[in-house]
């Protein structure tokens, strides 16, 4: 299976889903997406990888890297569906403390804080 980063908007969050292998051939353009919702002002995102089949170190690097680029930004990133084997490798390098992971895409939108609507300046409350 190749690599393919799908991106779909909710009210609070980007949605990232990560299908395929992540490692350093692939690394560029999950990078290039994170960095494009973070140069549109997207900060919060859920990464679905419910898809990913194989993470190699430069994968895991990515994760990382992209991670803190977020967080650096004032968002946060969010992961859900994490398959077994993914898993076991985030438990083994000890980032499953780093990344806050939800059962659901659902569940992990609700966590974060409702935002107002871009465009519309949140009214002063009276």
């Amino acid at each position: 299976m190749s690599f393919s980063v799908i991106i779909r908007q909710a009210d609070t969050a980007s949605l990232v889903e990560v299908s395929g292998r992540l490692t350093s051939f692939e690394a560029g353009a999950f990078r290039d997406a994170i960095l494009g919702l973070l140069k549109h002002g997207k900060t919060n995102i859920v990464l679905n990888l419910s898809g990913l089949e194989y993470l190699d170190s430069s994968g895991i690097g990515e994760l990382v890297r992209n991670y803190l680029t977020v967080v650096k930004k004032g968002g946060a990133m969010k992961v859900v569906g994490l398959a077994s084997k993914v898993e076991e490798i985030l438990k083994i390098t000890q980032l499953y403390q780093v990344f806050p992971e939800f059962p659901d895409e659902a569940s992990a939108l609700e966590s974060f804080p409702e935002a107002p609507r871009s465009g519309h300046p949140e009214a002063p409350h009276l």
